[in-house]
Formats: C-alpha cells, structure tokens, sequence
C-alpha cells in the first residue's frame, strides 16, 4: 500500500490557497488532476495561470452536496481511467463563542468542513478498494487535535474530520488504500478572509490569525510538499508544523498541563 507518483488525483477547494498548491505540487511531479471549487473565476484563472490542458480538469463542485462530488468521481473515472489520490481539502474558516455563532453558519461550516469530506471517502473509498489501491488525504487542522476557545464550529468541524481519518486507517488495512489526516497550525492561505467571525473579539480575533499567518516559515506549497511526501511514507498524522506538534504531544502526553496553557495562550493573544 503506497500513494503512486504522479497520480491520478481529485482535489477540492483547488482554487486558491492550500487546494491550489497541491494542484501545483501534483502536477509538478506528473500527475493528471480533477480541480474542483465553487469558485468558477478561481478555477479559470488556475487553469489558464498552469496551462496543463491534457493534465488538468477544472469542474465546479459544491462538497456538501453528495451529487457534485459523485460527479468529480466519474470526471475522473471518464478522463483518467480512476483515482489514485482524492485530496479532501475544500474547507470555511470560522470563529465566535458558543451561543453567538448563528445555527445556520454552524449548519453551513459542518455542510462543508466535514460532510464535504465524508462525501469525498463515500465517493471515493470503493472504487478505491474495488481497484486494490489508492490514498485519501483529509484536510482538517491542529484545531481538529488542540481546542482553542471561541472556535467552537471549525474546531469540532476538523476533530470530526480527524476521527473519520483515524475509523478509516482501521477500516482500511488489508485493502491497499491508505489514508492520512492533515493538520497543519497557521500558515499563508486566504481561509480567514474567506471565512466568518462572530462576536465581540471578532476583529481582534482575525488580526492575530493574521498576523500568525504572516509569521509561519511555512507557505501553503511547503504544507502540500510535506503532506504529499509524508503521506507516500505511510503516515496517518500529517503535521507539518512543529509547534503544532509540540501542543498535542502535550495535551497527549501531560493533559493536566495543557488546559493551563491554553489558558495562557488566550491571555497572551489578548483575549
């Protein structure tokens, strides 16, 4: 069991941001792609920027409706011959305390954060394993292994899809598909502008996960290379960012101890 290079691949949310660099990093080591986003203008100015006509399929698709996503899979099956990798990216960024988030965005952010990427593994998953191969990356984020305080919906939006990831290596052993979870901590990416804060720290809020952004060593084709390259390794736990590694080896290791930190994570932010 072991990703293929140069794939045949299905990304969601490949617009901009991390969907589009592993659009960019695929294609760089060969691989024929299914682009998919709900952005048309993203997805025409991908393919006219990558120029890889014969490589590259560009197709709307919204991920929290299972039809669309049934239609990336037969996109793929008519253009490719199948799937070698599905890359469940597609995602909203959201914050705001418990009670203040209206139900419809909670709604809205799970239609899309998790269901989208249980329709990618329903899609996905037994042509899979009716070919005897195959690899799925979910995206989700350290906000999937570490909670912080006043994002309650992305928060357990990515710890579902963590959980999904984790049933799916044991139900999957034996068959020659693979899977691994990505979770990255901030980086350089538009999720923030593209997603939604409520509450009175709202502001304050998006200009420090600015600002982490802007400080992050790692850009989103760094964060595509390592969870390309570690899930063709094998791994389940796709972690790039080492700082997100050191907070869930503690919350693992010495829990008593992260809730303190936590604690003073938020009054450091000034929160």
């Amino acid at each position: 069991m072991a990703l293929k290079r140069a794939p045949r691949a299905v990304v969601t949310g490949a617009a901009s941001g991390l969907g589009r660099a592993f659009v960019e990093e695929l294609l760089q080591e060969g691989a024929r792609v299914v682009a998919s986003d709900v952005n048309d203008e993203g997805l025409e100015a991908l393919a006219r920027d990558l120029r890889e006509p014969e490589r590259l399929v560009t197709r709307r698709a919204d991920v929290s409706v299972i039809e669309d996503v049934e239609a990336l899979a037969q996109e793929a099956d008519a253009r490719f011959g199948g799937t070698d990798l599905v890359v469940n990216n597609a995602g909203l960024g959201s914050g705001g305390p418990v009670g203040e988030v209206p139900l419809d965005h909670w709604r809205h952010v799970i239609g899309v954060n998790y269901w989208g990427v249980v329709h990618g593994c329903h899609a996905f998953i037994p042509r899979m394993r009716r070919a005897g191969q195959g690899w799925v990356i979910n995206v989700a984020s350290m906000a999937g292994l570490v909670s912080m305080p006043e994002m309650a919906v992305y928060n357990s939006s990515k710890a579902a899809v963590v959980a999904l990831s984790e049933t799916l290596h044991g139900e999957l052993s034996d068959t020659g598909v693979g899977v691994s979870v990505l979770c990255p901590s901030f980086f350089k990416t538009n999720i923030i502008a593209g997603g939604q804060l409520f509450g009175s720290n709202a502001e304050k809020q998006r200009r420090l996960a600015t600002t982490l952004m802007e400080q992050s060593a790692l850009d989103a084709r760094g964060v595509a290379r390592f969870a390309i390259d570690h899930a063709r390794a094998g791994e389940l736990y796709l972690l790039p960012h080492k700082e997100g590694r050191a907070l869930w080896r503690m919350k693992r290791v010495a829990p008593v101890s992260y809730i303190p930190a936590v604690k003073f994570l938020r009054r450091l932010s000034g929160r």
